[in-house]
Order: C-alpha cells, then sequence, then structure tokens
C-alpha cells in the first residue's frame, strides 16, 4: 500500500481475482488511503502492507474450501494475511488456533500440528478470509465497519458464482465459525455450510469442539465430485 507508487491489482494478488474484485477496486484503493492516514497517525496497523491481500494470492479457481475469519491477530507479528494463520515461528499460539488443533485431533486423528502456519491448507484450495483485512494492534476489531467488508463480501460472492464449463457451479464448502462469518450464509448459496460456534476460548465449549467441520468438509467435497483436502499439516517447518 505504498502511496508512491500504486500497483495495480493483477501485481497483488492473482489475476482471476484481479478481475472478479474490479467491481470494488476504489473501495480497496480507499482503504489504502484509510490506512496510510492511520499509519500517518502513529498507529501500527496489522499485518504488513505486504500480507494485507494475501488471501487473494490463492487461485480464485482453485478454491474448494473457504474458512471465514473476523479479523487479522491484533497482537504484532502473530497475522499474515489469512485467517487464523501465524507464522511459523510464532509462539505461543493464539488460543483459538490452538483450540481448533484440538478439534481437528479430535475430528481426523492426526498428530498435533507443530506451528501455526496453515499456508499447507492454502495449497490444495482452501481459503482462510478475514472479514476485515486489517486491525490496529492491540486493539481487536478496531477496522470493523471501516470498508473492508464491500471487498471481502463481493470476493465470496464471486467465489459462490463460479462455474464450470457447463454452466454448473463449481464445489465448495463454506466453513462458517461464530455469527459474524455464519452473517455471510446468504451469500453462499452454492456452498454446502458447515456452522458452528467460534473456537475461541470464549465460546469454543459451546458447541465448536465436537463438530467435526473437517471431515464433514472433506465428505461434502466427495459428494461435489472434489477431491478431499489434508488437514494434517505434516508438511510444516517447526
Amino acid at each position: 500500500m505504498n502511496s508512491q507508487h500504486v500497483k495495480p491489482l493483477d501485481e497483488l494478488m492473482d489475476p482471476d481475482w484481479a478481475k472478479a474484485l474490479a467491481p470494488v477496486e476504489p473501495q480497496i484503493r480507499a482503504m489504502g488511503e484509510f490506512l496510510r492516514e492511520q499509519m500517518k497517525q502513529g498507529h501500527h496497523i496489522l499485518p504488513a502492507s505486504h500480507n494485507i491481500l494475501r488471501a487473494f494470492s490463492i487461485p480464485l479457481m482453485s478454491i474448494k474450501v473457504l474458512i471465514v475469519g473476523q479479523d487479522p491477530y491484533p497482537t504484532p507479528g502473530h497475522p499474515v494475511g489469512l485467517s487464523f494463520c501465524t507464522a511459523p515461528e510464532v509462539r505461543p499460539l493464539p488460543k483459538s488456533l490452538i483450540n481448533i488443533y484440538k478439534e481437528l485431533v479430535d475430528d481426523l486423528g492426526v498428530d498435533v500440528p507443530q506451528s501455526g502456519d496453515l499456508t499447507p491448507w492454502t495449497r490444495q484450495g482452501v481459503m482462510l478470509l478475514n472479514r476485515c483485512l486489517t486491525v490496529e494492534a492491540g486493539k481487536a476489531n478496531s477496522h470493523q465497519g471501516k470498508g473492508w467488508e464491500i471487498v471481502t463480501d463481493a470476493a465470496i460472492r464471486a467465489l459462490n458464482s463460479r462455474t464450470d464449463s457447463n454452466g454448473h457451479p463449481l464445489p465448495l464448502v463454506g466453513i462458517l465459525w461464530g455469527r459474524n462469518a455464519q452473517s455471510l450464509a446468504p451469500l453462499l448459496t452454492n456452498a454446502t455450510l458447515i456452522t458452528s460456534a467460534h473456537p475461541s476460548p470464549l465460546s469454543a465449549m459451546r458447541g465448536f469442539f465436537g463438530s467435526h467441520p473437517f471431515s464433514r468438509a472433506n465428505q461434502a467435497l466427495m459428494e461435489q465430485g472434489a477431491s478431499p483436502i489434508d488437514w494434517s499439516l505434516r508438511t510444516q517447518a517447526v
């Protein structure tokens, strides 16, 4: 988001995403201006600028599963532009991610992942998208309602409207944890939806644990004629 050189969208994200999000490009630019003004005022914005649009680096047509988060982790060093994901070296892991891993192990019987790096999922077509793409350090939800939702809602509509050469919707599973994510259900008319409480410590005991989102997602993908996801994260660097 360097004001000295405004890059075209197709240099900031997958070309198909750039095309799909062209109608909201003015809003993306407006958010860039908002962030620059915030930084001028001395606010520490997360994640790093080169990671803000990272979720859109995954090819649009490759996505099979959408996992929606609320906003980036507000702890400096934690957010990397993908919902719930951290850099490999982050310790300790965020509590929501610890709970996601507990459910992953209980659901599929895999080993406990050794880092918070979820990029192996993205390489298989899992999109990790936050509703708001930035946050002020130390202030969760501080950019809620500032305009990112216009962009991410447009992205979800684009994801939902993809079709194959015969005009049939492409396989898609939406994993919506918590009320904020579940408010997007009306935009995902062509997806199988898996919903539960949020994995945060405040709500995980209210229906997240035992919800089996990973095995249910794979079952839904196979029913749609798509290959399942290897959720194990065995390829992580420790």
